[in-house]
């Protein structure tokens, strides 16, 4: 009796604890876990049999950091993984890998694949985590990020890049963000600090939606109302919550000062819904501008083989264009920035 008595007093203790762990902002994280790569495998592979399970190989000279944190508020923890390019192959450029999952799923892991295929293009990439809607509603996610490309900035010297030439992208959901940190990196609307750097050096979205003003936008995006994946990240349906509809479009926040853009499509047009809009701004004002499509290729090609090096070849071929020659000129002046 004493033992079962003994044994009941520690699993009273257990549960207590279990109680207190789980009631920390760490501990007790939403898990929405139906956007995986393997979903998106076994979605797809029946239609695309050519593609491949993501397998990673390293080149002689890389490096992968797991989880560095980069962010604590109220007790969350936000990490990043670091991806380093061969020393041979280092071109000083950065670039933040947003992963998708309609704002409210998914996870850093699933930009793996590229980001090793661009590590070993010469770029240090950063995967990281941040809050979905689920923990917490728009925007914080997006300050979440800028944060990220503040602290990445901050510690350029540690991983040998240019402040300067930080570029972020993204697919699906993560392309959306990437276009909206970008074209709104002026601004002091998703910052922590209104005096932090968040500028970016170039911007690619892989099938991210750049407006959802638009009927087409709306007939995808607004067609479960309030449980859409945008309703829940901003809190309503567009005819209830039109302002943040508005606001959270990349569009909206085109200026004079907008980061060259790539788009890359899977060929559906809803997916990238605004690209003309984009194009035709910047196309005006000379700023470099890039658009690709596949013919009729499934969403999230990004994950996998062998997209996923066509992918890495089109963002290197871009940033070489767009960012690269600035890079270069700034590594040079010492008095500006020198890593060597």
């Amino acid at each position: 009796m004493k033992r079962s008595a003994c044994l009941n007093t520690l699993a009273l203790a257990a549960l207590g604890m279990a109680s207190t762990f789980s009631a920390s902002a760490q501990d007790a994280i939403p898990l929405m876990d139906f956007y995986t790569v393997d979903q998106r495998y076994y979605r797809n592979v029946e239609t695309h049999p050519e593609i491949e399970w993501p397998t990673l190989t390293f080149a002689p000279g890389q490096t992968v950091s797991f989880d560095r944190l980069y962010k604590e508020e109220d007790g969350r923890k936000l990490h990043v993984d670091v991806f380093g390019p061969p020393e041979e192959a280092r071109n000083a450029q950065a670039v933040i890998l947003v992963h998708g999952g309609a704002w409210r799923s998914g996870n850093k892991s699933h930009m793996f694949l590229l980001a090793n295929l661009l590590a070993q293009r010469g770029y240090t990439i950063f995967t990281p985590e941040y809050r979905l809607s689920a923990e917490a509603p728009y925007p914080t996610g997006l300050v979440d990020l800028n944060d990220l490309i503040v602290w990445v900035k901050d510690n350029a010297e540690e991983f040998l890049i240019d402040p300067a030439a930080v570029s972020i992208a993204g697919g699906s959901s993560g392309g959306h963000m990437a276009a909206l940190l970008g074209f709104s990196s002026g601004e002091t609307l998703f910052r922590s600090d209104a005096g932090d750097d968040t500028s970016l050096a170039a911007i690619i979205d892989m099938d991210g939606v750049l407006d959802f003003r638009t009927d087409l936008a709306l007939q995808y995006e607004n067609r479960a109302g309030a449980n859409s994946g945008v309703a829940l990240w901003v809190g309503g349906a567009y005819e209830t919550a039109t302002d943040l509809w508005v606001e959270a479009s990349p569009v909206v926040h085109l200026s004079e000062d907008a980061p060259p853009t790539l788009i890359i499509s899977s060929g559906n047009p809803r997916f990238t819904e605004g690209h003309l809009s984009v194009e035709a701004w910047l196309t005006a004002r000379d700023i470099p501008y890039e658009f690709y499509s596949y013919e009729d290729m499934f969403h999230t090609f990004w994950l996998f083989e062998p997209y996923a090096s066509e992918v890495a070849d089109r963002i290197d071929g871009f940033l070489e264009r767009a960012v690269t020659a600035a890079t270069e000129q700034r590594v040079v002046q010492p008095s500006r920035f020198c890593f060597r």
